[in-house]
């Protein structure tokens, strides 16, 4: 199926989710990453704040921060992302997209100090592989970074698939968390 039609019909499929299933699946899914030790001994972890009945963040957030982590998130400049480390839960505010970001007077840290990368995506496959809303972001941010941590793609179960259309530039996860399961991708840049 090709992508555009694969992302309206994924992204259907999480806007028919009722407020129950979401939140049940929603803490499943970051329960199932919190429990992992890359969670557990990473310093700086980036999320994302949650649109569209996407997998939501905030347990993980509350966790990270309960450790003394640093939790950065993306701030939507131009045609690029900065990330900014938040505290709490009230610095960010309604931005691009209509997506929370964190306030604009805030220092910006480079994503290259996150040892962790928790990805949004409308899909991911088996393989690492993800499509997003198709403008290109996180790709785009990835790509300038000569190293970056652990990238792991969030998702309800149903978004995981055998396999989405992929392009050689496409950044691939190491890992893809659902509220059903955690694949570990074997990649030639798998972190030590």
């Amino acid at each position: 199926m090709p992508k555009k039609a694969l992302r309206r019909d994924l992204l259907a499929r999480r806007r028919a989710m009722d407020q129950a299933t979401w939140h049940t699946a929603s803490a499943s899914a970051q329960q199932r990453l919190a429990d992992l030790e890359l969670f557990q001994r990473a310093a700086c972890i980036a999320l994302y704040s949650p649109i569209q009945q996407e997998v939501d963040t905030e347990l993980l957030f509350a966790t990270a921060r309960s450790a003394g982590k640093q939790v950065l998130y993306p701030l939507v400049c131009g045609n690029n992302l900065q990330f900014r480390e938040v505290t709490e839960t009230g610095q960010r505010a309604s931005g691009a997209f209509g997506i929370l970001e964190p306030c604009r007077f805030g220092e910006e840290h480079s994503l290259a100090s996150a040892d962790l990368i928790v990805v949004p995506g409308v899909a991911f496959d088996l393989q690492g592989h993800r499509i997003g809303f198709g403008k290109g972001y996180y790709d785009r941010c990835l790509s300038q970074l000569p190293k970056h941590g652990t990238l792991v793609g969030l998702c309800h179960d149903f978004q995981l698939l055998e396999q989405v259309p992929a392009e050689r530039h496409d950044i691939r996860m190491q890992y893809v968390v659902t509220d059903k399961r955690i694949v570990q991708v074997v990649t030639g840049t798998m972190p030590d």
